[in-house]
């Protein structure tokens, strides 16, 4: 085992990738299988390091003096202390605010520094003012998190409202408010409270492979059950059984509303539970981008990394249990009140393509569950608010309402047409999984026999770029997998009326959205390396078009 040469929270100078000069970083851990040491900057950003790109000086900090010094000239080069990009809810009360490098040519790094604390840093990003009141620690944010607080549930509402009008045009006036006791039914709430917590009893079960996790800052790996392919064929047969014993699934059609109203209910008692509890965490068990001081954005951030009860952790369990479980009972209930509605001896074609094309997506992402462990939500994101409202309102009750729209509005297909969209279904699946099986697989052990044929190119952070295989026909591979099979699932619900078609709308935004924070933060994190791969992956999503 290598020796460690800088410990937890010992400050040095760290260089920046893509330059040679050297800017004031503390060292979060390190990683004994990569040699790596991740350390963050003043303007919070995080990166992996190799020793040689590590020194250490003395720092020392001298009031305020008028007269000009080699401290206070600034430097043309962009560093962590004068990103351009937005300034970061993670950014650190002591600021090095001008960057403390000689301006002269000689890059050579002095043996001290001149750190200066500054109360209060306005910093102009993209035409807009963004204050950082060190006196508080507290970041004073746009009102963006108070904003996405109250649109993202009367959003849901209003979908859920909108798709059981008889003509659910998006041109048509919203439809009126129901009173407040028409969202309430005690038993809707506790058949949410009970569905969850089945899922929860499913989770700890002893069945099925014990996953690490990747590495946290503090170099732990947490362990995770991985038994989801389990859970929902334990699942199936319940509903199953159930169903046989003549209970009413189409409650579920008929009770939608309730349902909605109830599982919200729940995302926001969680949410606040997560937070009052998050008070209580240790500074490495927060998450940097739900840490900002701010409470309302803490509180939709999430502040706490990695919540558990014991082992069992809140965040893994929300994002692939209750609410992707769910949205496959819930498409199934659909189905069955087509049928009651309708008159008909089986569902549609149509019905029948969404709730096959949907339940391939979740099986298939619960048999791949351990993937979720490499990704930004479980390694970066806090679980709060928003992580909550999307595991359990926005997945199971927005990602059905393509089956909710064709219980009153059939829509004849032929079997050509379905064929057609079948062979579009599964070469979005095709290129989906191959890709993110890529992906994972690269992530996990890049030196791996197996992956020897895909070409890389390196970067100063220790990471290496995919550039080959499919990640070397566009820059999102999987992201082409699933908007094809967004417009796989959009396809049985006709172009009568938009919105059916609003996953697809929702998910083209999302993925520009991604692509473009994705674009940024490469850019940053990767220098001029990300300019090269740009070049020789030359399209992001679309092969020959964008």
């Amino acid at each position: 085992m290598p020796a460690v040469r800088y410990q937890s929270g010992e400050m040095v100078m760290g260089r920046w990738p893509g330059s040679s000069l050297y800017y004031e970083v503390k060292v979060l851990g390190f990683d004994a299988e990569s040699s790596l040491y991740t350390v963050i900057y003043k303007d919070g950003t995080e990166l992996e390091l190799k020793e040689p790109d590590i020194k250490v000086v003395r720092f020392q900090t001298r009031p305020r003096s008028r007269s000009r010094s080699p401290g206070r000239r600034r430097s043309r080069s962009r560093s962590p202390a004068r990103t351009t990009r937005r300034t970061s809810s993670r950014t650190a009360a002591a600021i090095i605010t001008d960057a403390a490098v000689p301006s002269h040519r000689d890059t050579r790094l002095k043996d001290s520094l001149e750190v200066r604390l500054s109360p209060l840093l306005s910093s102009m990003v993209k035409g807009r003012t963004v204050i950082l009141n060190t006196s508080s620690n507290c970041l004073s944010l746009p009102p963006g998190a108070f904003f996405w607080l109250l649109f993202l549930p009367s959003w849901v509402f209003f979908l859920v409202l909108q798709v059981n009008q008889e003509d659910p045009s998006l041109t048509n006036s919203p439809p009126l408010l129901p009173p407040p006791g028409a969202f309430w039914d005690a038993q809707a709430f506790g058949l949410v409270v009970l569905w969850i917590v089945f899922q929860a009893v499913l989770y700890t079960l002893p069945v099925g492979k014990l996953s690490e996790g990747m590495p946290l800052r503090s170099g732990e790996r947490l362990k995770y059950r991985t038994n989801g392919f389990f859970a929902i064929s334990v699942s199936a047969l319940a509903i199953a059984a159930a169903a046989h014993q003549g209970v009413d699934i189409t409650y579920i059609h008929s009770h939608f509303l309730q349902l909605t109203a109830a599982a919200f209910l729940v995302s926001v008692l969680l949410s606040v539970y997560l937070y009052v509890r998050s008070q209580y965490a240790a500074s490495e068990q927060l998450a940097l981008g739900g840490s900002s001081g701010n409470l309302l954005y803490d509180f939709f951030k999430g502040h706490e990394l990695n919540p558990r009860i014991r082992e069992f952790d809140l965040k893994f369990f929300c994002e692939m249990r209750p609410g992707l479980i769910g949205w496959c009972l819930i498409n199934f209930a659909m189905a069955l009140a087509e049928m009651k509605q309708q008159g008909l001896d089986a569902p549609s074609y149509s019905m029948l393509l969404v709730n096959l094309f949907q339940l391939l997506y979740v099986v298939d992402g619960l048999w791949n569950e351990e993937a979720i462990l490499t990704t930004m939500d479980l390694m970066h994101d806090g679980f709060g608010f928003m992580l909550a409202f999307g595991d359990l309102v926005w997945v199971p009750f927005t990602y059905t309402l393509q089956a909710y729209y064709l219980v009153r509005h059939p829509v004849p297909l032929s079997p050509p047409a379905a064929a057609a969209i079948i062979a579009l279904k599964l070469v979005g699946f095709y290129i989906f999984r191959k890709s993110n099986s890529e992906k994972n697989a690269f992530r996990r052990n890049p030196s791996d026999p197996k992956l020897s044929h895909l070409q890389s190119i390196p970067t100063a952070t220790g990471k290496s770029l995919l550039v080959s295989g499919w990640w070397g026909v566009v820059r999102h591979p999987n992201y082409l997998g699933d908007l094809l099979m967004a417009l796989a699932w959009s396809l049985p619900c006709g172009f009568s009326h938009l919105l059916p078609w609003y996953y697809m709308i929702y998910f083209v935004i999302l993925l520009v959205h991604r692509d473009a924070r994705d674009m940024s933060e490469c850019r940053r994190k990767y220098g001029s390396v990300w300019d090269e791969y740009c070049r020789t992956v030359p399209y992001r999503i679309i092969p020959g078009v964008y």
